[in-house]
């Protein structure tokens, strides 16, 4: 099993925004891909960040998603509309395998 997280710093004042944006990708995301995709704030740490997970059987399955939505136009503009919910450079993809 792979596990996706994404993780970004939301800018200030941009919690309510950001968190809608959240939701919006994550319904879009499902839409196209089947996916779902959960959102998540921490708990402890820097609590002005949001972050992404989704689970794959295997990394074939990430790359096809993934693949799937790096071509798509709409989710492009999707995440460019949303730029400015974010700290520049904050941005954090890992990738994790359950063992």
């Amino acid at each position: 099993m792979i596990t996706f997280y994404r993780t970004v710093v939301v800018a200030p004042g941009k919690l309510n925004s950001a968190l809608a944006f959240a939701r919006e990708v994550s319904g879009f995301v499902k839409s196209k891909t089947g996916k779902e995709v959960k959102i998540a704030m921490p708990i402890g740490g820097n609590p002005n960040r949001i972050g992404w997970m989704a689970q794959y059987e295997n990394l074939a399955g990430f790359e096809e998603v993934m693949n799937k939505l790096n071509n798509d136009a709409k989710y492009q503009e999707l995440l460019a509309s949303a730029a400015g919910n974010w700290v520049p450079n904050t941005l954090k993809d890992e990738l994790w395998r359950s063992i």
